[in-house]
Order: structure tokens, then C-alpha cells, then sequence
């Protein structure tokens, strides 16, 4: 029998700057738990490897994109720390630099360290996992991609943050 725990699945989105994909996805994942009902199961954050941009609010453009899909963008931007490392459970770089710069942040690899893009279907096909694009400096239709992607890999974040739940509770 599993023993009942109040341990939440902790999951950090990391990008650079921390004001378009990772406060995205972030937004997004949180309010796609609360559509299935497991979001008090969970702790959800997100981080940049930089700190140019703390305490701004995400981009205007992905706060706009995002809200035309029904997401409140909320957070506020901070830096990742080395106790980030060991404090989730599974973070999630958007691009390879961001991976590397985690990876170099926690002293090695971990796996527990890995691309979002690992989650998107055509991964499991056995296609390297893409990175999720850097919009800022492009139009529009680089925040509609950006949520395409992010929206595309919930549900196998999901299906991985649940198995990750039920190895807490063994």
C-alpha cells in the first residue's frame, strides 16, 4: 500500500531571460492542471539563466498571445540558482544553451535536467528533441509557435510528472 504524501511534483521552465517561454509554459501547464484537476498536486515555477530581467513581468507580445488562448501569464522574473538543482523535481530547459547552462549550474548532468521538447509527441519517435524557439526577436507568429509547442508537450509532461508522484508515494 502506498503511503500518502503531501509532497508536491515540483517543475521548473527555464529559458534565458525568463519573460517569454519559460513563464509561458509555465502559465500554461498551470492552468492545463487545473483543467484536469491535479493542479494542487503539483508546484510549478519558472526561471531564466540570466538575470537581466528580474522582477519584470513576462513580454507583452506572449502575455497577449497567451491570453488570446485563455492563459494568465503572472509570474515574475527571476533567476535560476544551484539550489533550483536540487530543490525540483524535473527542470525543463527550452533551447540547448539553457540545458548546458543548467547542467554547468548543477555541476554534471542530471535527469532530471532535460529539453521540454523531450515531451513533444514526435520525440517519441525516437527524433532528437527539438529545442522550443526564443521569439523575442521575432514577429508574432514566434509566440503562437512558442504556446503550440508548449500546449503539444502537456500531456506527456503531465503523464511523466504523475509517475514521478507515484514514485513519492511508494
Amino acid at each position: 500500500m502506498a503511503k500518502p504524501t503531501t509532497e508536491k511534483v515540483k517543475v521548473l521552465f527555464v529559458c534565458m531571460g525568463n519573460i517569454c517561454r519559460s513563464p509561458a509554459a509555465e502559465g500554461v501547464f498551470i492552468e492545463y492542471l487545473r483543467r484536469s484537476g491535479y493542479d494542487e498536486l503539483f508546484h510549478i515555477d519558472s526561471a531564466g539563466t540570466i538575470g537581466y530581467h528580474t522582477g519584470s513581468l513576462p513580454d507583452e507580445r506572449m502575455q497577449e498571445a497567451a491570453i488570446r488562448r485563455g492563459y494568465r501569464l503572472e509570474s515574475r522574473a527571476r533567476q535560476v540558482n544551484k539550489l533550483d538543482m536540487e530543490n525540483f523535481d524535473l527542470v525543463l530547459a527550452m533551447d540547448h544553451n539553457n540545458l548546458g547552462d543548467l547542467q554547468q549550474l548543477a555541476g554534471e548532468a542530471r535527469d532530471h535536467i532535460r529539453l521540454l521538447g523531450s515531451f513533444l509527441e514526435q520525440v517519441a519517435s525516437g527524433n532528437a528533441a527539438p529545442p522550443v524557439p526564443d521569439p523575442y526577436y521575432g514577429g508574432k507568429d514566434g509566440f503562437e509557435l512558442v504556446l503550440d509547442m508548449i500546449e503539444s508537450a502537456c500531456p506527456a509532461l503531465l503523464d511523466y510528472c504523475l509517475a514521478i508522484r507515484r514514485h513519492q508515494t511508494m
